[in-house]
């Protein structure tokens, strides 16, 4: 019976499996933003919330544990310096998965996985939108309709 074993293994032995999500996972922090198959793209968020969360607090061990899965001092520095003051408020939810459609060799499913408060398109105000001449004659009728209550009010 397989109680408990939830987890994607991707068609990986276990060392490669690992190998594999530490190498996107140090891609990520360095880069915001990678793209990838959308099974994989599900294992890493899996992989990276747990370490986005314990670098939150920047204590020797913390920082040893993010070694111990990555194993690139940079990645370490870029997540405890960058990432970490910029999700200090959020209670979770550090990575955003959006599919793409899929890919022209094999038909896999490919997404994009970035890290949620670096997006630069998400993080901008929405601009106000196009005004058409549809919108333009809705606002005329709302401009007439008030002018017209208030000429009726002066007549009586």
């Amino acid at each position: 019976m397989r109680h408990n074993k939830k987890f994607n293994h991707l068609g990986r032995t276990a060392s490669h499996r690992d190998a594999m999500l530490a190498n996107m996972a140090i891609s990520l922090i360095m880069h915001k933003r990678i793209t990838t198959t959308l099974a994989k793209a599900k294992a890493l968020k899996k992989y990276v919330e747990p370490l986005v969360t314990r670098s939150k607090d920047d204590t020797t061990n913390s920082r040893r544990v993010a070694f111990r899965y990555l194993q690139n001092k940079e990645a370490v520095t870029e997540l405890f310096k960058t990432i970490a003051p910029a999700v200090g408020d959020r209670p979770g939810g550090y990575t955003r998965i959006i599919k793409l459609g899929t890919r022209q060799g094999d038909a896999a499913p490919i997404a994009f996985i970035e890290l949620v408060d670096f997006d630069e398109n998400m993080a901008k105000a929405p601009k106000a939108a196009k005004k058409t001449r549809r919108s333009r004659k809705a606002s005329n009728v709302e401009e007439a309709a008030p002018a017209e209550e208030t000429a009726t009010t002066e007549a009586e």
